[in-house]
Formats: C-alpha cells, structure tokens, sequence
C-alpha cells in the first residue's frame, strides 16, 4: 500500500471532494488505537489493536523486503484481522511482552475517488487526510486538491505527535482528545 498525507481543514478537504465526484462511504467513525512493544519500532514494524467501526482489529505493520521505493510515498505491507475479544489479546500480547506503548483517536471518514481511497482523519492534533493508491493516482489527487508537494508528509500519527508535542510544549502522552483537549484545535499548516 503507497499513502501520502496532507493536513487540511476538513471542509475545504470535503467541498473538493464532492466537486471531484468522490463518495464517502458513510458518516466520519470514531477510532480508537493501541500500538503494542516499542522494540518493533526499531525493526520498522509496528503492532495495533484497534476499535473501528463497531468492530476490533490486530494489524501487523512493515516495510516491504528491499524497500528502495519513492521516499515520497509510505510504503507498507499490513497484515490485519478480525478480533473477536480485543481485551483477552490485549493481556495475551502483554503477557508476551508486547504491552501498550502509544494510543491515539481520531474520527475517520472515508472516500472512494476514481480508483483510489482517500482516508479523512480528524485528530486532537489537526485534520488529516491520508491517500491511498497508486502512485499517479496520488499525484493526480494531490493536484485536483490543490496540495503541494511540501504540504505532504509519510510521517506516521505517532511522530506528528512528537513534532506537536516538541511545538506546543505539551506534556499530552497520547493522542487523544482527553489528553490533548482544545489545544490541538485549529493547528493547520495553511
């Protein structure tokens, strides 16, 4: 999967949308995150449970093997399924070492739009939207919503959080709308 993410205010993100004759797939969902064992960040991995439209979700997340693509682009293999009981394999995994380390929220809308995906997150820190596609679907998008290249970045939630947190001299450990409050309210880059 190649995403690239740009950060917007949602309405200007929507109002283009529904000119390009995108479709949302339904109203905005909240979703709740828990990434699992910092020592796979280190292996460039990362593991998450996850609570999203009504259901619960584990995925494995990695860099593809000899990964020399685009930098422009995220490029990552997921693996992701189903969880009947999201709290049993919360204390399974703690229990293998693999205990909460980040957690963060957002509010997700998603889009269909010729042939790519286009992923509309509202976050305590500032709305996002993460493209999915190909690579000249992405570039296409990107121009038809007016994003420039130096609006986009691969950074992950995570480290959009630190960039934030080192900006506002928060003291927020997680990424969500308890922590964070208000204060994330706003902060766009244009």
């Amino acid at each position: 999967m190649l995403t690239h993410r740009f950060n917007q205010p949602r309405s200007q993100t929507n109002t283009r949308l529904l000119r390009l004759h995108a479709s949302a797939r339904g109203p905005p969902l909240r979703d709740h995150s828990l990434r699992l064992n910092r020592l796979l960040r280190q292996r460039r991995q990362l593991l998450r449970l996850r609570e999203y439209a009504g259901r619960s979700l584990v995925t494995h997340k990695r860099v593809a093997d000899n990964n020399d693509g685009d930098l422009r682009y995220k490029t990552r293999i997921e693996t992701e399924s189903l969880v009947e009981d999201a709290a049993a394999l919360a204390e399974i995994f703690s229990q293998l070492g693999y205990g909460p380390v980040f957690r963060y929220e957002k509010f997700r809308t998603e889009w269909d739009a010729d042939g790519g995906h286009l992923l509309l997150d509202e976050t305590p820190i500032g709305v996002w939207a993460e493209l999915e596609g190909p690579p000249e679907w992405i570039e296409s998008m990107c121009e038809r919503l007016t994003v420039t290249p130096a609006q986009c970045t691969t950074e992950s939630y995570g480290m959009l959080f630190l960039a934030w947190k080192a900006r506002t001299h928060s003291p927020a450990e997680h990424l969500t709308f308890e922590e964070v409050g208000s204060a994330g309210a706003g902060d766009f880059r244009f």
